[in-house]
Formats: structure tokens, sequence, C-alpha cells
């Protein structure tokens, strides 16, 4: 399996995040939700980290689809990288860089399980 980039969907105002959430959930019927876990370069769980769980418990009151973590360090960094080769000013599309940067971290996630999610 490849992992490709569909979109951008801000969290914010959360109704609307919900609403396209379920369109998509609806769209491709996945198995699980892969949330990244911003870490430390030591691999400690900080501020950061804690947001990130209290979105996955807010969210699982309204998603029945099972939810994981998978590590995103350096994930932005790699999809910067990725853009500028294609030729994309990555700074300039934060938007694109951010559902790069999931693609990147989904195909960590399903490398390191041999595809079978």
């Amino acid at each position: 399996m490849i992992a490709r980039p569909l979109e951008f969907v801000p969290a914010e105002p959360w109704a609307d995040f919900l609403m396209r959430l379920n369109q998509l959930l609806a769209e491709f019927q996945p198995q699980q939700i892969i949330i990244g876990l911003p870490r430390n370069m030591d691999g400690s769980l900080g501020p950061a980290a804690e947001k990130v769980r209290e979105f996955m418990a807010k969210l699982r009151e309204s998603v029945t689809v099972p939810m994981r973590t998978w590590d995103e360090r350096l994930t932005t960094t790699q999809a910067q990288r990725m853009l500028r080769e294609a030729g994309h000013k990555a700074k300039d599309q934060k938007g694109r860089v951010d559902a790069t940067a999931a693609a990147v971290l989904l195909q960590s996630f399903l490398d390191s399980v041999g595809g079978a999610a």
C-alpha cells in the first residue's frame, strides 16, 4: 500500500471538522485512524503530545473508528523536503505540507505493519 495525501482538514471549527471527517470516513471506510503523536527528539512526550491525547478523547465521543497514535517526529521536515524537490514552495503552502506530512506518517505506519493495516 502507498499512502497519499487527501486534504488538510482544520480541527476548528470543531463542527466543520467533524462533518468533513465523517464524509471522509464514509467515503474511504478506514479500518482505523492513525494520529500523529509529537514526541521530543529524545522520544519523550511533552505538552504537544498531551494536546493530541485530549484531541483523541474528544474525537472518540463522535467517531467509532478505532484510533491509534504514531510517532510523527520529522514528518513535517520530510514533507517540506519532498515538496521542495517537487518544485513547490512548501513554506507558502501550510495545508499541502500538513497533508503531505500526514501521508509520510501513514506510510511509516503501513511500512511498519507490512501494509496489513
